[in-house]
């Protein structure tokens, strides 16, 4: 296993990955509090270091870049300030950009997060929700149709600000399947039972219960059984449910059921995992890995990056050093 584990890893520079998702930029605003308001009863916070990196959809195309390989995103953009510095932490992350499709009634989402005395006091989001218009939709579709020849494999990272509506969707499994490439999809609850005939979902347990509306979700059992249904429901290749410090559980056909435990060593931040697991699951199985052996080397890469603060990501050498030491 160990050197299949790492030759799969080598793979990764030869592989192109299409995400299609909504993108945002992630920023953080940290800064100290002295005093109360004089105006309300709030913090005043006095900032002393902002940071701006990439959020949803633009996260998974990142831990795809940072393990190797290409990475095309597919979204939608606003025409405002924040979209050229979206397009910037894109270039700087050596992602391909070129296929945003720009959309002058939305900005650009942006989730700011204020932050003080290692809390965070209060979220703000810049959005506009929403169905998209039709000819947004149909460009999305085009440059789908454009990617998808060049393209190893296909992940939907759905947050629900409506680039994966059901035409696009609908459309990018089809594509998929007709060029006999994964897709895989990290769910938003609320759209659980629309990701048809795809190659794997990964929800958490949390979005995995709430999807299926199911109830008294507590052993090893009841999540086995509940992918079963999962499996059923969407007529999946197959099913992985993240389950934090209990590792995995792997759901495939003919109740094929494997658990996979944690190989985390220390927990710091969870934030961003999920991203890694699909980042690193979609390109094993673009590089033909069987599920279980995409779901193992996925697991790994989630050990490091919740051994990190903050929405972090994976390096081919920090996955093959872990490997090495665990099958020493």
């Amino acid at each position: 296993m160990n050197n299949k584990l790492l030759n799969l890893i080598d793979s990764f520079k030869k592989q192109s990955v299409l995400v299609i998702g909504d993108t945002m930029i992630d920023k953080f605003v940290f800064g100290k509090v002295k005093r109360i308001s004089p105006e309300a009863p709030v913090p005043v916070v006095e900032v002393t270091r902002e940071m701006q990196v990439l959020g949803g959809a633009a996260n998974v195309a990142n831990n795809i870049t940072a393990l190797g390989a290409k990475a095309y995103m597919v979204s939608t953009i606003g025409n405002d300030l924040n979209g050229k510095v979206l397009i910037e932490l894109f270039k700087e992350k050596k992602i391909n950009s070129e296929y945003l499709v720009y959309d002058d009634k939305r900005p650009t989402i942006v989730k700011t997060r204020i932050i003080a005395v290692s809390q965070q006091l209060v979220r703000v989001d810049k959005e506009v929700k929403g169905q998209l218009e039709h000819r947004t939709e149909n460009k999305l579709i085009d440059n789908v149709e454009s990617l998808i020849p060049k393209v190893n494999a296909v992940v939907i990272s759905d947050y629900g600000k409506s680039v994966v509506c059901p035409k696009v969707l609908k459309k990018t499994i089809a594509l998929a399947k007709k060029y006999k490439i994964p897709v895989t999809v990290d769910p938003r609850i609320e759209h659980f039972k629309k990701y048809k005939n795809i190659t794997t979902i990964t929800p958490n347990e949390k979005e995995a219960i709430e999807g299926m509306n199911a109830k008294n979700i507590e052993t090893d059992f009841d999540v086995a059984n509940l992918g079963k249904k999962i499996l059923k429901t969407l007529k999946s290749d197959s099913v992985v449910i993240t389950r934090g410090e209990k590792g995995m559980t792997l759901i495939e056909p003919n109740n094929k059921i494997t658990n996979i435990p944690t190989r985390a060593k220390e927990v710091y931040d969870v934030t961003g995992a999920g991203d890694t697991v699909i980042s690193t699951m979609t390109l094993a199985l673009g590089a033909k890995a069987d599920l279980l052996t995409a779901s193992e080397i996925a697991n790994f890469a989630a050990g490091i990056v919740v051994a990190k603060l903050g929405t972090a990501t994976a390096t081919p050498e920090e996955l093959k050093n872990v490997i090495k030491e665990f099958y020493k």
